[in-house]
């Protein structure tokens, strides 16, 4: 298991399901369904300074608008309610490389943000899935909700750099 910079968020488990330790599972991945290719899950706790613990996928299904999944070793509803809150991770390396113009919400948190005259708004401090479009919550003197499209609010995005450059001016 690599650190934390070498792995890629997948989802997070949203709480306990019945009483034989099944989990509610939020998926960023697309589509949702997608998250059980990559069994074994790295769970991370954000709030602490641990490594990841590794856990494996046992069987998993859609249920409603969400995921349900049986994890090896969390057989009652106490434990995996202890699970709740925990990030969903896979090593960068079992992730394939992503298209032209896509990428890893992993990779883009934490950049600089700039407008098209170069002013910086802040930087990267989540992204949110909105069903229509994924939205950057920039942080710097402000806070700003800029939609992340690709070719239209953000015009580039060099990795290397560090740098987003977006078409925005929420002034009104």
């Amino acid at each position: 298991m690599g650190d934390l910079n070498s792995t890629v968020l997948l989802g997070r488990i949203a709480g306990a399901y019945g009483i034989k330790g099944w989990v509610k599972v939020s998926s960023f991945t697309e589509p949702a369904d997608n998250i059980f290719s990559y069994s074994p899950w790295l769970f991370y706790d954000s709030s602490k300074a641990e490594a990841p613990k590794q856990i494996e996928v046992l069987q998993g299904r859609p249920h409603g608008k969400g995921l349900v999944v049986q994890l090896n070793g969390i057989n009652d509803r106490d434990q995996a309610e202890g699970l709740r809150g925990l990030e969903i991770r896979i090593d960068r390396g079992r992730m394939p490389n992503p298209d032209e113009g896509q990428y890893y919400w992993s990779d883009l948190e934490g950049l600089r943000v700039e407008d098209a005259a170069g002013v910086e708004l802040g930087r990267v401090d989540q992204l949110l899935d909105t069903g229509s479009a994924d939205v950057m919550v920039v942080c710097g003197d402000e806070r700003h909700l800029i939609p992340f499209i690709y070719g239209q609010t953000v015009t580039s995005v060099d990795l290397a750099s560090g740098c987003i450059r977006v078409d925005w001016d929420d002034s009104d």
